[in-house]
Formats: C-alpha cells, structure tokens, sequence
C-alpha cells in the first residue's frame, strides 16, 4: 500500500469506557484521520460524539460500515469482534481489536509496540491488543528479560473496576453510598455479570476477575499466563497469576515476583535498565516513600514501577511493583500505538 497523508478510521465500541479514551488518544497523539466512522450498538445510533471540535453521528456497527475504512479499532466486546473483524478485513480494513478474540490465534499478532512491535508486520489483517494487566507487566519486564533473563514470574494483581466497564463503576459509586448510609449493599455486577452470584466490590477485595477455569484459574489469570508467553516469545516461562479486583476507580497494580538467570545482580542494576525502558517510569525511593499508586497513576501514558527488592531468600529473585492506567495504557493508548505503527512503517 502506498504511503498516505490520512487514513479512514473507524472506532467499534465508540460510546463506552474504551471506546470514548481511543477517540481522546487519537486525538491527543494527533493521528492522520481523514474520516473518522463512529460505531456502536443499534441502541446508541443516532447519539453524537465529538472529535477534535466537531460532533460525530454514532451509526450502528454492521458489515457494510467498513467500506472503505483504512485501519479499524474495535473495543464493543468479543463477541462484536468474532461478529464482524474478519468482516472488515474483507473490506480492506486492518483490526486492532482490544476484545480476547484473538489475542491467541496463531496468525493474528499480539502486541506492545514497546515491546514486540516487529510482530505487526506480519498481521493478516487482524492485531490483538493484550489484555490490560498483561500490557503494563510485560512492559516493565522486557527490557528485564533483554538485560537478565526472564525464567519465572507469579504476578498478583490489584484491579480496577473500570475493567469491568461502566456498569462496574457505577455499582461502586452506588455500593459506597449505600454503606456509608448504612444502607444493604445492592451487588448486580461483580465479579462477573453471567455468574449466579455477585458479591460487593465497595470497601471489599474480589479474588475472582472473569470465570473460572483450567486448574482453578480464571480466564483472567489464564490471559495472563498465556499471553505473557507469546508477547515475550518464550514458552518456556514459568508464569503463575492471581487476579483480584479492589474498589479502585482507575489503574491496576500488581506484585510481580520474578527469577532471572544471571547472577550477582543488583537492585541498582535494575533500576538502570528500568530508568532507560521505553514507556516506563521508576518511581522508587521507599526512603522518602516514594513508589506508583493508581491514583498517581491516573490519566497518564507510562508504567509505572517501584519496590524493586531482592528477594531475601533466593538470589536470583527479585520483587518490582507496576502500576499503570488501565483504560489508557491497557487499553486505548496501545491501540492507538499499534495504529502508529502501521501507518509509521507503511504496516498496512
């Protein structure tokens, strides 16, 4: 394809969590739009949105929506994806899709460009965007991995209830008045929406994000496990998760302990490789308690990470605390990136 000046871009899922922080970062980034399609469920057409000072019709996402659109981002959920990604392919249009449809399909590209973005190249018109909490953990642990081998990592994570989407925020908006009140707390949402049972998130802590599965793990820990291989390129990594969402807002953090495979190596040598890493932040002197918190975390494009310990019993094990926006860097932001990334090395 011939290099061009502006591309025709279409946002799947414009009027939800993501959806609404993609059209801010395309925006903020200043991407070559020269169309923009707003699309959405038969329910929001007809809404408007704006963009860069101008209002937008939201239409209804069907097959024919993608004529002519040059690079399509989806974030309705994957079921929208499986229902009509391949449809826009066919149309012309590369998918970066934000849904688990097809994040570990064999021909369809993982990625984070700070991280693996050569894999775009090799897209069949379809990059899946990694889930939020593995983003800002491969992130922080490649250029680890790059200086000192990566053999192990067990993450345990702290989530938000934007994850989960806007119903999610709203109940803890909701649940937090209740019990402030002294009123029952009302649960329709978490941890998962389909489950039979739904627990408060307010003032609690839920060791369940997604269903479970395999093993006694969620699907959420499995995407962890999983795609923490394929965006790194080694299945032979050790990885274990436990994910559990807090009555958070905004930014997940998370407790990573990992093994590497070079000895003698310090926490000073870590922080050397971390100052340096594309797309991270450190923020570490415990000594003036200095560390990344989700609400320091807030609105902003970087992983943050801080608490990097050695672990005091095994000398090649180390402790490192990420914390990253979950709807920007986990979500719209990388997609937005991938978008870069096409259009900056003629990808598409």
């Amino acid at each position: 394809m011939a290099v061009k000046n502006a591309y025709n871009i279409a946002v799947v899922g414009a009027t939800g969590a993501v959806g609404t922080k993609i059209l801010e970062t395309l925006e903020k980034t200043e991407f070559p739009v020269n169309e923009l399609k707003v699309l959405a469920s038969k329910r929001s057409a007809g809404k408007t949105v704006q963009f860069a000072n101008n209002d937008y019709v939201i239409e209804e996402a069907t097959p024919e929506s993608f004529s002519g659109v040059d690079i399509a981002l989806f974030s309705a959920g994957g079921s929208v994806s499986k229902a009509l990604a391949h449809e826009a392919v066919q149309r012309g249009a590369v998918v970066v899709d934000n849904t688990s449809a097809f994040r570990m399909a064999e021909n369809v590209p993982l990625v984070v460009p700070e991280v693996n973005e050569q894999d775009i190249e090799s897209h069949q018109g379809i990059i899946a965007n990694p889930n939020c909490s593995t983003i800002q953990m491969v992130a922080a642990l490649k250029p680890i991995k790059d200086a000192f081998g990566l053999s192990r990592i067990i993450v345990s994570t702290y989530q938000a209830v934007s994850g989960a989407g806007d119903q999610a925020i709203a109940e803890l908006e909701e649940q937090t008045a209740q019990h402030l009140n002294g009123d029952a707390m009302e649960a329709n949402i978490l941890p998962v929406k389909s489950e039979a049972k739904h627990y408060p998130i307010a003032f609690n802590a839920l060791p369940q994000i997604d269903v479970f599965s395999e093993g006694g793990y969620t699907l959420e820990e499995w995407k962890m496990i999983n795609e923490s291989k394929k965006i790194l390129h080694d299945e032979d990594l050790s990885v274990a998760a436990t994910c559990v969402r807090l009555p958070v807002f905004t930014s997940h953090a998370e407790s990573v302990y990992i093994e590497i495979d070079k000895d003698n190596v310090r926490v000073e040598d870590f922080w050397k490789v971390l100052e340096t890493a594309p797309g991270v932040i450190l923020e570490d002197r415990p000594a003036e308690q200095v560390y990344p918190t989700p609400l320091s975390s807030a609105d902003k494009d970087e992983v943050f990470v801080g608490r990097v310990r050695r672990d005091p019993d095994k000398s090649n094990g180390f402790h490192l605390w990420i914390v990253s926006d979950n709807l920007v860097k986990g979500a719209a932001l990388n997609t937005v990136q991938i978008a870069h990334s096409l259009v900056k090395n003629n990808w598409l």
